[in-house]
């Protein structure tokens, strides 16, 4: 059993949803963001997805683009991610980390020289965004057979006959991208979410988790009634962005981080309560 699948099981006997968090390798500097991701779990983060900063992020709105930005500025690479997680694994051997970016950088970098290094680094899951199902031989059946949940999108364009299609080679949890669109924008429907749930737990077992849109503790403790996770990013990384001064990290970042999904982690304990 891996990771992600014992932590889901595990909040399943605890009839709570998983509070999965997004921050960016590498943002707003190196040692700012190691320091903000070894700060998540006991902030309250079930799930860390941490984010491969890439020059052309067509999904994400501005505020992740801008961490993005930040961290390349910063020198952050795929590497230096991967080392990220690597230096994670000396604290932490128990909270699962999934990497999330787009497929340019790991191909640039060779996929089986990427699978066998995220592998070594102690990484559990890959969400990459661009790369489809009729892609799969590409990087998601080697991450697989390396033993890394390959984490693949749905969205509410997602049909019942492209579900099956995109489920084929999914593990771990599925990612229910709330809304047609970017990151950053808000739910307009808590109700549809719930029902596009149902409708993917009709098609597999695995825990299916929910993005997009979510920033508050109550739009955490609603969505979590019918979701089995909780994905929170946005509000994450502008946290990130506004305590800084003069593009710099202050004494504030890792708090301004922290104390939000603290809230948040709050939010997901209450759902079902």
């Amino acid at each position: 059993m891996s990771r992600i699948e014992k932590r889901f099981a595990e909040l399943k006997a605890q009839n709570r949803p998983a509070l999965v968090t997004f921050v960016m390798g590498g943002d707003p500097d190196l040692a700012t963001s190691q320091a903000i991701f070894e700060a998540l779990p006991q902030a309250g983060a079930d799930v860390i997805e941490l984010g491969m900063p890439f020059s052309d992020p067509m999904a994400d709105g501005v505020a992740i683009q801008l961490g993005g930005q930040r961290a390349l500025a910063a020198g952050q690479t795929l590497r230096g991610v991967l080392g990220m997680v690597e230096d994670f694994r000396r604290k932490d051997e128990t909270t699962p980390v999934v990497l999330m970016g787009y497929y340019n950088p790991i191909y640039i970098f060779g996929v089986d020289k990427f699978v066998a290094a995220a592998k070594d680094a102690g990484v559990d899951g890959l969400i990459i965004v661009d790369l489809p199902p009729e892609e799969d031989e590409e990087l998601c059946i080697p991450a697989l057979k390396a033993g890394i949940n390959f984490i693949r999108l749905t969205t509410p364009t997602t049909d019942d006959k492209r579900l099956p299609a995109v489920l084929k080679n999914t593990s771990g949890f599925v990612y229910y991208v709330s809304m047609n669109g970017i990151t950053g924008a808000a739910i307009k429907s808590r109700g549809a979410v719930g029902e596009a749930v149902d409708r993917i737990k009709g098609h597999t077992d695995l825990p299916v988790a929910v993005g997009f849109g979510i920033k508050t503790a109550e739009d955490a403790a609603e969505i979590g009634k019918h979701a089995d996770g909780i994905v929170v990013g946005t509000v994450l990384v502008d946290a990130v962005g506004k305590s800084l001064v003069d593009g710099k990290a202050t004494d504030q970042t890792v708090s301004a981080v922290r104390d939000i999904v603290a809230s948040l982690a709050a939010g997901v304990k209450r759902a079902r309560a």
